[in-house]
């Protein structure tokens, strides 16, 4: 895709942290991956307000609800980042330093999704009537995940987005 047409599918491409991806899979990566981190955003409330609740005050449907979206919402948003959004930054990345802050993120993304299997598994079976044994447990593998999580997504916006943006904005004015 050349610059012009990237300019194209993107409607603000002087402000678009990664307009230089525009048009892939048919989509706005800066919308797209707004969207990604809203949607991680909004499951690490819905997680930290399970966490808050225990150990008396579960609500089981929303175990089952958040247990069966944690691992798959995970899946897509890695997906996307590491296939349109990493190597952006890499090409405008400083360097071995990118490659190796895409080496950390992707490493991060296979934590994390890990991490959610065995939380998915943990709601599941509270949503289906089993007891919490050790409520401090829980809570704390609740809030390291969604912790983890938040600090992901803000180095992503603080960082990673920032460079994208500087770059593609220079091969536009270049």
């Amino acid at each position: 895709m050349n610059k012009q047409s990237a300019a194209q599918a993107c409607e603000q491409p002087d402000i678009c942290p990664v307009a230089g991806a525009c048009g892939r899979e048919g989509a706005v990566p800066c919308v797209e991956l707004g969207r990604a981190h809203e949607r991680k955003l909004g499951i690490c409330d819905a997680l930290e307000a399970i966490a808050d609740g225990l150990p008396s005050s579960i609500d089981r449907f929303r175990c089952l609800e958040v247990a069966s979206s944690l691992v798959p919402l995970l899946r897509e948003c890695h997906r996307y980042e590491e296939e349109i959004v990493y190597p952006a930054f890499e090409v405008g990345g400083p360097g071995q330093r990118a490659a190796s802050t895409v080496k950390r993120l992707r490493a991060e993304h296979v934590e994390d999704e890990c991490s959610a299997q065995d939380l998915s598994e943990a709601l599941l079976a509270i949503g289906h009537g089993e007891a919490v044994t050790n409520p401090e447990a829980l809570g704390f593998m609740l809030r390291a995940f969604f912790e983890g999580v938040r600090r992901h997504v803000a180095f992503e916006q603080e960082h990673v987005l920032p460079l994208i943006h500087a770059t593609s904005a220079g091969d536009r004015h270049a």
